[in-house]
């Protein structure tokens, strides 16, 4: 975060990315909550113990939420990186009830998982960044993520087995 805030003086739309399963996030996303700032908030991928992070699913889900009402708060630009419905479903409807509905934000997700969900927050009108990992060292970047958590290699595996 030191870096990020050293680059954005001098490049001010740099992107950062917050990990909502970490117990110091909130705090981290007062700090970035200003017109201007792109954070891009994802779970956290990462097993961490349970002094630094939030374990159970639920307790993630309820600070991501913490952490995206103090972006919006602050004025910051959301980029919302999850792949869960659900979580997806509830930031709407934290915008909604707080009449941030048509603030600006952005969905990020990984190619190859959930494309359906992709699609159809697209055709909802929503802006959807997929990204693809790419260059020399992309296949170990991808074993690495399907090693941190099992789930992902069950989502990959279901696109790739609709798509035969």
């Amino acid at each position: 975060l030191r870096v990020g805030g050293r680059l954005r003086a001098e490049h001010p739309a740099t992107g950062l990315v917050i990990q909502a399963s970490l117990r110091r996030s909130e705090d981290d996303c007062r700090a970035l909550a200003h017109p201007g700032s792109r954070v891009r908030l994802c779970k956290g991928a990462y097993q961490e113990s349970a002094a630094l992070a939030w374990q159970r699913r639920n307790d993630v889900r309820a600070a991501y939420l913490r952490c995206l009402r103090i972006l919006l708060d602050g004025g910051a630009l959301p980029l919302i990186a999850t792949h869960d419905p659900a979580l997806i479903g509830a930031c709407h409807r934290l915008m909604a009830a707080a009449g941030d509905a048509g603030v600006p934000h952005e969905h990020q997700m990984l190619f190859g998982v959930r494309s359906d969900e992709q699609a159809r927050l697209a055709a909802a009108g929503e802006e959807v960044r997929v990204y693809v990992p790419f260059g020399e060292r992309w296949y170990p970047y991808l074993m690495r993520r399907m090693a941190e958590r099992p789930a992902n290699l069950a989502l990959v595996l279901r696109a790739l087995a609709r798509r035969g």
